[in-house]
């Protein structure tokens, strides 16, 4: 099996793909298709160098990797995407030969955890749309960062249950410090997740958001309400 998370930033995706993998049955890989999204648009991101240099920049040759061998000889490959990545220029139709889940996060919160480490995100920044129009175009599984927050076992369990995989509770828990499946960028932007063992607490009120992003806010709501009808509830 392989299982496309699709996500978009500060929303909980690096601590599902340590979820996964720590599963022996899995294989994990962190966002294949960033160098490819940086020099495509030029965006000068943190450890923008480093990022090119570490990935292929040919979507083309990402996407071969991804649909080729499993690495490690594992029978499943989690595969942990942000969907602003997803330029109108790289190829969809692999997408119909795995398993879809989208993950997602109220704005407010996917914008304060954002500018905090990158100053005035915009719409296209934090990927609410584009992972509207991915779910459009493919379906899949939904699920909410802060129902996982709330209760990480019985959320996993039922994503586990929708997507036909058993599940294991190794995903529960992972050891602190970065992990061999991190991304070349995870220095700047994982530092809390490195301090964790697992899923942190239930998330508090929703965090006021600045007025200069509050448009960018309101953009992304309807977005996120549309596949927030569809998340998948606990058994």
């Amino acid at each position: 099996m392989r299982i496309a998370m699709w996500s978009g930033p500060r929303n909980l995706s690096t601590a599902m793909m340590y979820a996964f993998a720590q599963r022996s049955d899995c294989a994990a890989i962190d966002e294949p298709l960033y160098a490819a999204y940086l020099a495509s648009t030029g965006l000068e991101h943190p450890m923008r160098e480093e990022i090119l240099a570490a990935q292929p920049q040919d979507p083309e040759k990402v996407i071969e990797r991804l649909m080729g061998p499993i690495p490690d000889g594992k029978p499943h490959f989690y595969q942990k995407h942000m969907t602003q990545h997803m330029l109108p220029e790289v190829p969809r139709d692999w997408m119909a030969d795995v398993v879809n889940v989208f993950l997602i996060r109220h704005p407010a919160r996917v914008i304060a955890s954002y500018g905090a480490k990158r100053e005035n995100p915009t719409l296209d920044d934090i990927g609410f749309w584009q992972q509207a129009e991915l779910f459009a175009q493919v379906g899949g599984v939904v699920i909410d960062s802060h129902d996982i927050r709330e209760n990480p076992e019985a959320m996993l369990r039922a994503l586990c249950a929708a997507i036909d995989l058993p599940f294991d509770p190794a995903m529960l828990s992972w050891p602190t410090g970065g992990q061999p499946c991190d991304g070349v960028w995870a220095p700047h932007w994982y530092e809390a997740v490195w301090k964790s063992t697992g899923f942190a607490g239930r998330e508090g009120p929703l965090p006021d958001v600045p007025e200069h992003l509050r448009g960018v806010m309101t953009a992304a709501m309807p977005h996120y309400e549309t596949l927030a009808e569809q998340a998948l509830k606990p058994a």
